[in-house]
């Protein structure tokens, strides 16, 4: 399993993981699936698919990437949008599987992270302005 050295570990301050730590001999890798988005998602949780996409954006760009230690449950919510197979066929329960980012898709999902002169400090920061939901 490829080690995308200098990606983010998880968005600061929650438990949102963007990698995982070693691969899962036993079962193999989990598989990417596309997950559904709702509008009445969690503040929290769409600063964490804007946190992951744009590490992806600074990290790989428009080219190809090996699925490695990303976190399959953090790509899956941008999985079959923003984020597509790369080959064909695909293996989504695969570290080698290689994927990339469909730009014109995640131009119009996320366009804070395309924005001019927008930087990826900009993105690594989320605890100011989103506050978890009490959870009665």
């Amino acid at each position: 399993m490829l080690k995308h050295r200098g990606f983010p570990g998880r968005l600061t301050g929650t438990d949102f993981q963007f990698v995982i730590r070693r691969a899962n001999m036993k079962e193999g890798a989990s598989k990417i699936v596309k997950r559904e988005r709702f509008k009445d998602r969690r503040n929290v949780d769409r600063a964490a698919d804007t946190a992951f996409l744009a590490a992806l954006w600074a990290h790989f760009g428009e080219e190809p990437f090996e699925r490695g230690n990303l976190d399959a449950g953090r790509l899956s919510w941008l999985f079959g949008r923003e984020v597509v197979a790369a080959e064909d066929p695909f293996n989504p329960a695969s570290y080698d599987a290689l994927l990339k980012i469909n730009l014109k898709v995640a131009q119009v999902s996320f366009p804070q992270i395309f924005a001019a002169g927008a930087e990826m400090e900009d993105f690594d920061d989320w605890e100011d302005g989103f506050e978890e939901e009490d959870q009665d």
